[in-house]
């Protein structure tokens, strides 16, 4: 049934309210594809069939009641190998944990769960999510559909590849530097991060580890409809996660259809002195005619970062390096040993290991003093525009190492960029907590997705929401699907 391959989720979700589509038939079609598709991409790295299919025959039993559904029921839905399923193996990537079952849901997944989507597997991200590529010793790289040589990004590289290919409608992920975003755009896809604390998350025993820099859990889904679908199910307050935000006063699917009309948006090519391919700055550049088509007012403005962005890279890198050694820490006194698999470990993961050891309790607490600069700059963008856009990467190919290292490119547009992130435009948000989304903007010479990165100021989902279903309709993206698909068939 690959005639459902690319149907929108909301669509799917309609059909099986009449009655027309059996929970069954689509978690089945999903299965059949992904062990057909999948082994190419290497999306999804636990596939639960059993159990799948028996909460479909649950879930049809409900559509026959005749009582109210919920909104994703009876949708399959992948989950990002980071975050945890009750019953279904959680390995973070790790051989550490390569046969780990939780016993909890995450809040995430109960909530996806809740509202009617059917988890049938784990997708693939890098050890403990520490970079923006998709690679690991235990499972390989992620491709992106579109060239099965190059990485799909991370670290919700197989929640978009699941998504760009078709394997299941939406998918669950994470962002704490771009891991969304970054991915969305190198596969092609629609992927929302929230204002901070907008999407709970419950991590124990440090209910506040999240914070340094901003985790936000999100959608990844092939329409900007389906996204917001999935994001209010997600969203709202939870009394164990300290920085939780109370319900937003307006429903996200009410920015859907707005006119742009008199919103102002600044255009930045490089987000503050970030290099660019000439092939991603042009297509987007040429992108933003959809949102002044709309009625949107683009400025190009030259944003003004506080320091150079290689500063900012290596701030984000600094934050993540801590918390990584604050994770493994608890894990050695709980008694697992992530090290002793150290052969087996992602040199550039070690690397940060190392690095997170090094600052002092005040040095810590005075990086700070650099997000707060950067908070200021932006925010000064944000007294004038309603929106900042931008490229989400430097790059739109990154290929796949032979070895399960990969990384990203060391220099692009003769500067030197780190590898595991620099490349990225997108952690500067996280380092303020800003909403912001990537929506396709269009497809290089080469034919490879390239994203367009909206963001706006803190609690200001709808307007980053209003501005990607303008482009959607502006510069639908869905043949690009169907492109790929013919492909597919062609390749046999």
């Amino acid at each position: 049934m690959d005639e459902l391959a690319y149907q929108p989720a909301a669509r799917l979700a309609g059909m099986i309210r009449r009655r027309e589509l059996s929970p069954v038939e689509l978690v089945q079609a999903c299965l059949d594809r992904i062990e057909r598709r999948n082994p190419a991409v290497n999306a999804f790295v636990t596939v639960c069939a059993d159990e799948a299919l028996d909460a479909a025959r649950r879930a049809e039993r409900e559509v026959l009641t005749g009582a109210p559904l919920p909104p994703l029921h009876g949708l399959p839905i992948g989950i990002k190998d980071l975050d945890p399923v009750a019953g279904i193996r959680t390995t973070q990537a790790s051989y550490a944990f390569q046969d780990t079952v939780p016993e909890a849901n995450g809040v995430s997944a109960e909530r996806l769960q809740q509202a009617g989507a059917i988890v049938i597997g784990k997708t693939n991200t890098p050890e403990f999510g520490h970079k923006a590529i998709t690679d690991n010793f235990l499972f390989g790289p992620t491709s992106t559909p579109f060239d099965l040589a190059a990485n799909a990004g991370g670290s919700s590289g197989g929640a978009a590849a699941a998504v760009a290919e078709g394997l299941v409608p939406i998918a669950q992920g994470s962002d704490a530097g771009g891991s969304l975003r970054v991915p969305g755009s190198l596969c092609g896809v629609f992927a929302l991060m929230g204002t901070f604390g907008r999407v709970p998350t419950v991590v124990r025993p440090n209910a506040f580890g999240l914070l340094n820099p901003m985790v936000c859990y999100g959608p990844v889904t092939r329409t900007v409809e389906d996204g917001v679908l999935m994001f209010e199910v997600m969203a709202g307050p939870h009394p164990r996660d300290p920085y939780s935000l109370p319900a937003a006063p307006e429903r996200l699917a009410d920015a859907l259809r707005r006119p742009l009309t008199g919103l102002r948006v600044a255009y930045s090519p490089d987000l503050g002195g970030f290099p660019v391919e000439p092939d991603v700055a042009a297509v987007v550049r040429e992108s933003l005619g959809a949102l002044i088509d709309d009625g949107a007012e683009v400025v190009e403005v030259d944003i003004k970062l506080p320091r150079p962005h290689q500063e900012f890279t290596a701030l984000w890198r600094r934050m993540q390096a801590v918390r990584q050694v604050e994770f493994l820490t608890r894990m050695r006194r709980a008694g697992v040993d992530v090290l002793a698999h150290r052969d087996r470990i992602a040199p550039t993961y070690l690397e940060l290991l190392e690095m997170g050891g090094r600052p002092s309790a005040v040095d810590y607490r005075l990086e700070d003093v650099l997000r707060s600069e950067l908070l200021d700059s932006l925010e000064d963008v944000f007294d004038e525009y309603d929106l900042i856009v931008s490229p989400v990467t430097s790059v739109a190919r990154i290929p796949n190492a032979a070895d399960r290292t990969t990384v990203g490119p060391s220099e692009v547009a003769g500067q030197s960029v780190n590898p595991l992130v620099g490349w990225c435009l997108t952690g500067l948000y996280n380092f303020i907590g800003s909403p912001a989304a990537t929506v396709p903007a269009g497809f290089t010479p080469a034919g490879l997705p390239v994203g367009l990165q909206v963001a706006a100021r803190r609690f200001d989902e709808p307007q980053v929401v209003a501005a990607c279903a303008a482009m959607e309709r502006r510069r639908p993206w869905h043949e690009g699907y169907e492109r790929l698909e013919l492909r597919r068939e062609r390749e046999g």
